[in-house]
């Protein structure tokens, strides 16, 4: 038996498209959801900004009340239609993200929730790195316009299964949060993302293989569906990498699910045969994996 992956979890990313009308956003997600399970998945991702448009003018307007949790129906209806479909289809659901309203601080937040298949909420993810960019003719964005960053490394335990580490989108850029996640034994980790054309061509696939191959454990990167109508128009192509940095699956465009079998053995495979757990020099470079973590680091 593996100690990080106890037991094979078929893995589903969900590449859905989103429009204006929440409502209809959700029982969209639903359907997808119900189908991943009737297909034997153990383990579903949404997208980033799976209930809404996404884009900086859309954040405040869909922005629902998370806290104090659990919020209600009126506060947030995404938070009551994921911990329901979490419990119809009787797995393990990373709810994308949508933005949230900090009722406190009045801060707008891009966040992931994840629960369990008893519909039990497990792990709140606020985006840490916000998108801002300028690629001079091709795109400017400023998520920091309207969210605020969050500041809390995220690790869930899929009882029965093992770890998983959870950050959204840009998150992916920085290494040092998949390094945390895989260094306190987690054997998979999910992004939910919206990379654009420009940054999806250049970056999506390799940003997700490379973050695989590092850390030697599977990575799930869960996009929209591309709607070249829409104001921001996402890349598609979610995808599996393992833990060599293969790609398993990979979804194209449109509106499909793709799905993953992933196995414990593949990543001790991986580890033994490029043993970079035993070579690591932290006598000359830090391991950043002891550095301070805050509350959802306490679910381990």
């Amino acid at each position: 038996m593996s100690q990080l992956l106890k037991k094979a979890v078929r893995l589903a990313l969900v590449q859905l498209a989103s429009g204006m009308d929440k409502a209809q956003n959700l029982s969209n997600a639903r359907a997808r959801v119900l189908e991943a399970a009737s297909a034997g998945a153990n383990i579903i991702v949404l997208p980033e900004c799976f209930n809404s448009p996404y884009g900086c003018q859309y954040f405040a307007s869909y922005a629902e009340t998370l806290l104090p949790s659990p919020p209600t129906v009126d506060q947030s209806s995404s938070f009551h239609a994921l911990s329901t479909m979490a419990r119809e289809a009787n797995v393990y659901l990373v709810g994308g993200s949508i933005p949230e309203l900090d009722p406190v601080s009045g801060k707008y937040y891009n966040t992931s929730l994840t629960f369990g298949p008893d519909g039990t909420l497990l792990a709140t993810h606020r985006k840490i790195h916000l998108f801002d960019i300028d690629i001079p003719g091709k795109i400017l964005f400023r998520e920091s316009e309207v969210l605020s960053p969050g500041d809390q490394i995220t690790i869930a335990d899929f009882k029965g299964y093992g770890k998983v580490g959870i950050a959204i989108c840009y998150d992916v850029r920085f290494p040092e949060l998949s390094m945390i996640a895989a260094r306190k034994g987690c054997f998979l980790l999910v992004y939910p993302g919206a990379f654009g054309l420009t940054t999806g061509a250049m970056h999506w696939k390799l940003q997700g293989q490379v973050r695989a191959m590092d850390n030697q454990l599977y990575v799930g990167m869960c996009s929209p569906a591309r709607d070249v109508n829409a104001g921001y128009v996402a890349w598609g192509h979610s995808f599996v990498a393992d833990a060599m940095g293969r790609v398993v699956t990979e979804a194209g465009e449109k509106e499909e699910i793709t799905y993953a079998d992933l196995v414990g053995e593949e990543i001790e495979e991986a580890r033994k045969g490029i043993p970079l757990y035993q070579q690591r020099r932290f006598d000359v470079y830090m391991d950043v994996s002891t550095s301070s973590v805050r509350k959802q680091d306490l679910l381990l």
